[in-house]
């Protein structure tokens, strides 16, 4: 491989989140790698208790006994990384801009695994952009990082036909699945010189935008089919949720909607937001046509069907 040939390449895997859980294994478990560190964020209060809780790359990492760093931002350890002489940074979803500075440290750079067909879906929100854009393929895109968001040079695509069922949690894990699948094979051949990076067409590329949870509300005058799609790209973060004023419910009078059902109704004869009962089950009103609701949860309650908010919630039944 290169100047690399009878030597294991020498890698740093940052990553926080289980999405980079399955390119860890499949590093660790390849003897033409050794990974001399694992950078994630450092252990976070999480829940009601604010139990301090290590990022999942975290405890996978500590089960295969590799060395793990942690620091607030990943300028403080530059020392340390130039120390570990990497030949190549991979970076999954590490929740932090790298340095150019420390870009420059390995021979052969930083790549990233990209959950779409860069250039189109620059950012954070990238998989849920495709789906609430009905988009008829996604895919993954191995790229080497720059100082650009998501801009630099592709060094591996690979697609993938959408079922337009998919909620986002289901295909982010579908896509990096895939992308873990083709990293160490591009990483060989990257290195050995098989694959020359493709520079991005910048006039094609579209961006999106870091989700917050008020970004979950839905809009009811859209029409039925972007509101589909929108609580599926919704799951499972921030989760579609609307408001309601009801004696029944708490303060914020919020109900989430979880699932909804992909037929659409063409009944158009209530108001934008109204549910009523179609056949038996738990539909709503949109600005065209309605959906028929099959997992809903009032604000304090448990999730539940469309069928048994019917019967507890009568008075929000037209």
């Amino acid at each position: 491989m290169s100047n690399l040939k009878n030597q294991k390449i020498k890698i740093i895997f940052a990553s926080t989140p289980d999405f980079g859980i399955p390119a860890l294994r499949k590093i660790a478990e390849d003897k033409d790698f050794e990974i001399v560190a694992v950078i994630t964020q450092p252990d976070k209060p999480v829940g009601r208790k604010q139990i301090l809780t290590p990022p999942p790359i975290k405890v996978l990492a500590q089960e295969l006994n590799l060395p793990i760093l942690q620091p607030d931002k990943i300028s403080e350890i530059k020392e340390e990384i130039k120390n570990l002489k990497p030949d190549l940074i991979v970076a999954i979803a590490y929740r932090q801009l790298i340095p150019e500075d420390i870009l420059k440290i390995p021979q052969y750079g930083c790549l990233n695994i990209h959950s779409s067909l860069l250039p189109k879906y620059r950012g954070a929100s990238c998989v849920q952009a495709q789906i609430l854009n009905g988009e008829a393929k996604a895919g993954v895109t191995i790229m080497k990082i720059d100082v650009g968001l998501d801009t630099g040079p592709i060094l591996k695509q690979l697609e993938i036909k959408l079922k337009q069922t998919e909620t986002a949690g289901e295909l982010y894990h579908e896509l990096f699945q895939l992308g873990a699948e083709i990293l160490a094979p591009t990483i060989k051949d990257y290195i050995a010189g098989k694959i020359t990076p493709q520079t991005q067409d910048n006039s094609q590329a579209t961006y999106t935008k870091e989700l917050k949870k008020s970004d979950g509300q839905i809009d009811w005058q859209k029409s039925a089919e972007e509101i589909e799609r929108f609580v599926r790209a919704m799951d499972p973060w921030p989760v579609a949720f609307t408001k309601t004023t009801n004696y029944q419910l708490p303060t914020t009078n919020l109900i989430k909607i979880i699932r909804a059902e992909r037929e659409i109704l063409k009944i158009n004869k209530h108001k934008p937001s109204e549910f009523f009962v179609f056949e038996k089950k738990l539909a709503v009103q949109c600005g065209r046509d309605a959906l028929i609701i099959k997992k809903i949860q009032p604000e304090g309650k448990k999730e539940m069907s469309g069928e048994e908010f019917l019967n507890g919630y009568k008075d929000l039944i037209s």
